[in-house]
């Protein structure tokens, strides 16, 4: 899984099945389903039929993601390699595409690279590297309970969370 998923041409279906060509449609709408792409389905009248591209639709950057997660839990490989997944994602689609990962995720080993913090807070175990080097490892309770670049990380994502413009009257 690439931060820029690639989709084709074709139908949703279509780009989803190309993972593995001897699914049947049963498996692939269930792909759909655990990807999350139900909503995405959901808007287009031809649904997994709708078209993609110059004469079809197109989707938002988290849309597309789920569609790339939907392709890759059919595909079900045992090793999964993230590369800033969910860097192109909207918050709209945030919360949908996190519930899609966590689906992809279940029995695989998964290597995730990320700077997203919110898409490392559950995984195994977190490397924070800096100039090249692994500076800690440890889940985000670990982590989060030392004095750790990746709870300084972690605190200044969540401020700039609560960063609100205040009007001034």
């Amino acid at each position: 899984m690439f931060q820029d998923v690639k989709l084709f041409k074709k139908t949703l279906y279509e780009n989803v099945a190309l993972a593995d060509r001897g699914a049947d449609r049963e498996k692939v709408m269930e792909a759909f389903r655990r990807a999350g792409c139900s909503s995405i389905l959901d808007k287009f009248k031809d649904r997994e039929n709708t078209m993609i591209g110059s004469k079809g639709i197109y989707l938002s950057g988290g849309e597309k993601q789920r569609i790339g997660i939907a392709r890759a839990i059919l595909k079900d490989a045992r090793i999964v390699i993230m590369d800033e997944a969910s860097a192109a994602v909207d918050p709209e689609n945030e919360h949908e595409l996190q519930k899609a990962f966590a689906e992809l995720m279940k029995d695989k080993t998964v290597i995730m690279i990320a700077h997203r913090l919110t898409s490392v807070r559950n995984v195994d175990e977190i490397l924070v590297i800096e100039g090249g080097k692994v500076i800690e490892r440890g889940n985000d309770k670990e982590l989060m309970e030392r004095d750790s670049r990746y709870r300084f990380f972690q605190n200044l994502y969540a401020q700039a969370n609560d960063w609100r413009v205040k009007e001034h009257a």
